[in-house]
């Protein structure tokens, strides 16, 4: 716990959150661990989804039933590197690459490469997008 407490790169509650029985403590995570974790959350909350803070997040639910081609792509860049530029001031965004297309399925994976400013180390995460909406698996 005392690493945690010295951590330069941040420590933070893990998500999602849990709670060790042990001590009724809420386990935390830090360096790398935190800002992956950070990534993640801005990445799949939408935009107006935190009523207290309703820009926060990154919309990349208005790509969902874009064609899957270099635009889509371009887009993803583009919004990826605004979320990251405003919510997450450790990293600097370097690219999204598609790494997966399984379009039987309507999902993506997105790999987000980035840079951490204070250790000016490269990091990647792997982000699911699904292209298709929750509500079109209905069977009738």
């Amino acid at each position: 716990m005392a690493d945690e407490l010295q951590s330069f790169l941040g420590t933070g509650w893990s998500f999602p959150p849990t709670f060790t029985k042990s001590t009724d403590m809420v386990q935390m995570v830090s360096n790398v661990q935190d800002i992956e974790q950070s990534l993640l959350i801005i990445l799949s909350t939408i935009p107006g989804e935190r009523l207290m803070r309703p820009e926060f997040g990154c919309d990349l639910k208005r790509l969902v039933f874009e064609i899957n081609d270099s635009t889509l792509i371009a887009n993803f860049n583009h919004i990826i590197y605004h979320a990251l530029l405003n919510f997450e001031p450790r990293v600097n965004f370097i690219e999204a690459i598609i790494i997966n297309r399984d379009e039987l399925d309507g999902v993506l994976q997105v790999q987000v490469n980035f840079e951490i400013i204070t250790t000016n180390t490269r990091h990647n995460i792997v982000f699911p997008f699904y292209l298709q909406g929750e509500g079109t698996n209905v069977s009738i």
